[in-house]
């Protein structure tokens, strides 16, 4: 089964704002979603790394994929970040985002325990057998603690997983898995980072997951346009300012904590992270400012 909306473009692992207790902030997440909308960002990728998938309960993580889609009403792709330490937790994630209306799923391996590849095909088999919609691998091996493989992501591709999100952060494993697997119709490839983005769409790429479109959407749309428009010197440039604009953002302790900072910045409120993730401090602020106004971003 096809997504709803095509799969490309620039896609926002979106933070998720908190209030100071630990719930899900309702309306800064609509106004965040919002401001992405307006700034031409081609889809969203809920509950993941930078949205603390790993950190909320079953029901927020809920709260989240509901709010996500009931308030973008169809107007851009939501990917949803579904992946848990448990087989069981996933599927029931992966009905819950389907059955409210998300385009995908995509399934960052159990994390935690360590598997082999028999446990987590097997793992990702149920997925598949659980939902009709598109299920994508998500391959982050630094937090997984589990590397997808081209020879892994084939398998995968027999039994019906229908694209990846690979970040790790290799343009060579990623022109690994197109070349294992680009021939295979319909099955799509997002690389983790702009920071590859240029690069990776010349290889196959239908575009990123861009933590940095986070707080400067409209820097990764305007590089993601230049490449589709062929306008290449523009999109050398552009690539470069993106990755120091990434490099700026990596160096605090916490990039979701200092996205949060950021977007107050640009008068977005997204509330605070949630815990244990600390607020980002002043001196993280100024040192991103500082560097950011160098960029003319803020």
């Amino acid at each position: 089964m096809l997504p709803k909306h095509e799969i490309k473009g620039v896609v926002v692992p979106l933070i998720t704002p908190f209030t100071e207790n630990g719930e899900v902030y309702e309306e800064g997440l609509k106004h965040l979603l919002d401001f992405h909308v307006e700034k031409g960002v081609h889809g969203i990728f809920p509950c993941g790394t930078y949205g603390s998938g790993p950190l909320m309960t079953t029901e927020q993580r809920k709260k989240v994929i509901e709010i996500t889609v009931n308030h973008l009403k169809g107007r851009i792709a939501v990917i949803a970040q579904v992946g848990a330490a448990s087989t069981d937790e996933t599927v029931k994630l992966a009905k819950h985002a389907e059955k409210v209306g998300v385009d995908v799923v995509a399934v960052v391996p159990p994390y935690y325990y360590s598997y082999d590849e028999v446990a987590i095909l097997e793992h990702y088999k149920q997925i598949v057998k659980a939902v009709r919609i598109p299920v994508y691998a998500y391959n982050i091996p630094r937090a997984s603690g589990f590397t997808i493989t081209p020879s892994i992501l084939a398998k995968m591709a027999d039994f019906g997983v229908q694209g990846i999100k690979d970040s790790s952060f290799s343009l060579v494993d990623f022109m690994h898995f197109i070349i294992e697997l680009g021939k295979r119709e319909n099955f799509t490839f997002m690389v983790g980072t702009e920071a590859l983005l240029l690069p990776a769409m010349m290889v196959g790429s239908k575009g990123c997951v861009s933590g940095t479109a986070n707080v400067f959407p409209e820097l990764i749309v305007q590089l993601y346009n230049a490449i589709t428009e062929r306008n290449y010197d523009e999109a050398v440039k552009i690539q470069l300012k993106a990755v120091e604009a990434r490099r700026i953002l990596i160096s605090a302790k916490s990039t979701t904590a200092i996205c949060h900072r950021l977007l107050k910045e640009r008068k977005i409120d997204v509330g605070v992270p949630k815990r244990p993730i600390l607020p980002a401090t002043d001196e993280e602020l100024n040192f991103a400012f500082k560097g950011f106004s160098r960029l003319g971003l803020l």
